[in-house]
């Protein structure tokens, strides 16, 4: 499989266009990966845009590919999107990583009751710019056309007006509806995952009370870092994407 790049340049071109990879795209592609003249490249500008092409310069500093063909990638629909609970150490950005290889298409940092972790003032903007790099690179490893965004982090309260007007589902070890056992209705799914103490009650209700729905995945527990990633992995082969 050709190696995968990711440039604002894609938009506009054309085949028989140059697109030229600099910064530290092209010190990846020719340094880190060790492209090398002819080999074959895809290109993409985060947001459909998909190139083929073959690499006619290779430097440190300048990667030039020649592109043969362009496609152009609908944004998948239903959207997944991932509420993704504030927790300590690297575990909410493993989750982030493999969410976004395994499908999902939005990813909303919560600032969850029990979460240890603290987003306020310029670590928020910090924590967002981090999990903005994760995805971008985990897009770049999976191959996809469209690289998830990630939102502002959010309270309780902004998920429980997002819940009034989506459909949300709140992964919950209390819940009795699997969540292989729902009916897909078309609709985008945000999915919900707490932080290691799990969604307190009062969370629980709000978002309840807003129109959101527990589900559970199975009899196991998992961690915060593997339940995101194990249910959009199932809804990604529900909807047909596998």
């Amino acid at each position: 499989m050709a190696l995968h790049f990711v440039t604002a340049d894609a938009s506009a071109a054309a085949v028989g266009d140059t697109v030229t990879l600099t910064g530290a795209e092209a010190k990846h592609a020719a340094v880190v990966r060790r492209v090398r003249v002819g080999e074959q490249i895809t290109l993409g500008d985060g947001s459909g845009v998909w190139l083929s092409g073959a690499a006619s310069l290779v430097e440190a500093t300048r990667v030039d590919v020649q592109i043969t063909s362009r496609t152009e990638v609908e944004r998948p629909s239903p959207q997944l999107v991932l509420v993704q609970a504030l927790a300590k150490g690297d575990r909410d950005e493993l989750a982030v990583q493999a969410s976004c290889e395994l499908g999902v298409d939005e990813i909303v940092p919560w600032q969850a009751a029990r979460s240890v972790s603290r987003w306020e003032g310029a670590k928020a903007a910090k924590g967002r710019e981090r999990w903005g790099t994760i995805v971008r690179e985990a897009a770049k490893q999976a191959h996809r056309a469209w690289i998830p965004t990630v939102s502002e982090v959010q309270s309780t309260a902004q998920l429980a007006q997002r819940a009034s007007t989506q459909r949300m589902l709140l992964l919950e070890p209390s819940a009795t509806i699997r969540l292989t056992e729902l009916e897909l209705d078309g609709r985008d799914i945000v999915l919900v995952v707490g932080p290691e103490g799990g969604i307190s009650g009062d969370e629980l209700e709000r978002l309840e009370a807003a129109g959101a729905e527990r589900v559970v995945l199975g009899d196991a527990v998992l961690r915060t870092s593997t339940a995101g990633p194990a249910a959009i992995a199932v809804l990604s082969a529900a909807l047909g994407r596998w």
